[in-house]
Parts: structure tokens; sequence; C-alpha cells
């Protein structure tokens, strides 16, 4: 059996109606840690051949400033995973009092070195640091992140470019799955730069996933709830724990949640677990389709920096 395609075990065994017209007797766990896995061995076959055929590794740099404790282990997963793939990669800290002129300066220096093919600064950054300044000091052909300004523009003109990593790894775990979005309604709730701006115009435009009716929903959308009915596709992104409630999606909807909160859990080991912007146990069996938190999105994101730093490493996006 493809365990890519394994129904997710605590949903209801009752049939349900996907977007597409078809019909599954139980919901179906959009899986990351498959689908990254998958996708990982065959980003170490390119860059196998990519040596064979002469050329080096790609290579990452990350820049961490101050000691935010998620902060540490992003960028930490992200390091393992260039290692999974054969990326060379590096970390360069610094203390939270370090200026922003002297980050900005470092940024330059790591322009210029024809031997880095991809530069990320993982937020957030101090205060007295400006995140607009740091994104924009980075190259557009070595904004792995997908965040400057060159590459969002390019994003919304549907022209070759880095996306931003966490609606690229959305795109890229649908594909996996066969889900095709052309005529759906999709409500992304959430509008932040990083996520929820980015995925409503990647779900509208002109692309496979892509194609849909887009509602960009936030905090200040009335009835909400009446919007998420609606949709064939829900993107949670809002960060608030268990926020999408089964009344809020329909039947057969596709559900793929993007928060990931910390909270008390006496019973844990740790003492709290990690949930996300859906509240799953509720919302499942009504879905054709769902991603898990942890174990979905998240292993996504570190997917799409990784494809795209591969492409840098190619020249494929020119500037």
């Amino acid at each position: 059996m493809n365990l890519s395609q394994s129904p997710m075990p605590d949903a209801a065994n009752l049939p349900t109606t996907t977007p597409d017209g078809t019909t599954r007797d139980r919901a179906v766990l959009l899986d990351g840690k498959v689908v990254s896995a998958s996708i990982r061995e065959e980003i170490a076959a390119e860059v196998r051949e990519l040596i064979a055929n002469g050329g080096r590794a790609p290579k990452l740099v990350a820049i961490l400033v101050g000691n935010d404790g998620a902060s540490e282990t992003y960028v930490a997963s992200k390091i393992r995973n260039c290692g999974l793939v054969g990326f060379d990669s590096a970390v360069e800290r610094y203390d939270a009092s370090i200026s922003e002129q002297f980050l900005l300066e470092r940024i330059s220096l790591l322009n210029d070195d024809p031997g880095i093919d991809g530069i990320l600064v993982q937020l957030p950054l101090p205060k007295h640091i400006s995140v607009q300044k740091v994104t924009e000091a980075i190259r557009p052909e070595k904004d792995v992140d997908g965040f400057h300004p060159v590459n969002v523009g390019r994003m919304v003109q549907n022209l070759p470019c880095f996306l931003p990593a966490t609606p690229y790894g959305i795109l890229l775990l649908l594909q996996h799955y066969g889900i095709r979005t052309e005529g759906l309604h999709c409500v992304v709730v959430g509008r932040s730069n990083i996520v929820g701006m980015p995925a409503s115009i990647l779900f509208s435009r002109n692309a496979e996933p892509g194609n849909c009716t887009v509602t960009l929903a936030h905090s200040r959308t009335r009835d909400l709830a009446g919007h998420c009915r609606k949709a064939d596709i829900i993107v949670a992104a809002l960060g608030k724990p268990r926020f999408i409630k089964a009344d809020m999606v329909k039947d057969g909807a596709i559900v793929v949640d993007v928060g990931i909160t910390r909270v008390p859990a006496p019973e844990t080991k740790s003492g709290f677990r990690i949930v996300g912007d859906v509240d799953f146990e509720a919302v499942a069996p009504k879905c054709s389709y769902i991603s898990p938190v942890p174990g979905g999105v998240g292993l996504m994101t570190i997917i799409g920096l990784l494809k795209n730093t591969l492409r840098a490493a190619r020249k494929e996006v020119r500037f």
C-alpha cells in the first residue's frame, strides 16, 4: 500500500465526496513526513547528478540573530535537511545586540560570494533591526525564502521566481496527492506576507495547483465561519490554536493547516503539545483531505526551501 495515500486512522469511516466529485470512505492524511522524504530523495539524486557532471553541491547559509529557542530549532532542522540531500550549509550566529548595519554588511559579503547559492535570515529579528531592510538586502537570486519584493512581484505576475517556502510547500503537498484545484473555491484564513497573502496569489494564478477562486479572510472578515463553510479548500494560517471548528467546514473539504502553537498538556512529559489552527479531531471526519500538525506543512516548508536552493545553484531563475 502506498503510505502517502493511506487513510487517516482517526477519521470517521463514512463516505466523503471530494471537491472533484470522487467518493472515498475516509479522509486522506496529507502526510508531510512521507511526502518530504520522497521529495528529499529526488533532490538528493539531482545533487548527485549535478556533482557527477562537474558541478558543486548547492550551498545555503543561515543567519541566526539572538537565542530564540524556536528559531534555533527551525534553523537546526533546515541545516540537517541540507545534509540529507547533499547540500553544503553553514550557520552564522550573532548576539541580539548586533547593529542593523553590521547585519546588512554581512549580507552584502554573502551576496558577493559566488560559492553561496542561498541566504536566509531566520525570523524574528531583534526590534532594532528592520526586517524589511534585511529582506531587501538579500539579492533576489539568493533569496531562497522567497521574501524579496522582486520575487514577490514576479510571483504575482506568474514569472519565474523563488516562491515563499511555506506556500510552495503546500502546493508540493497537494501536487503529490494528485489533488486538482482548478475551479475550486479556496478560502485562505490569515493574510501574513509569509503565508496567507502569497498562498492566496498562488491558488488564484493560472497554474496547477491553482486556478482557484480565492477568498482571503482575516481577523476583520465578517462572518468568517460562513465564508469557510463555502470553501472547497481551507488554508488555515492565522496562528490561533484549534480556531477552525467542525461547523466551519463543509463535507468533503480539503483542509490545509499551517498553524503551529504550543499549548499546555500536563499529561505529556514535556508539559505541552503542538497543535495547529484546526480542531483536527473534530474537523477530520468531515474532510476529503486534511494535513496534520505536527507532520504536515511544517516539513514541506523545508522542502520548499531546499527546492529553491537547488534552483538557485542551477541558475534557473534569471533576474
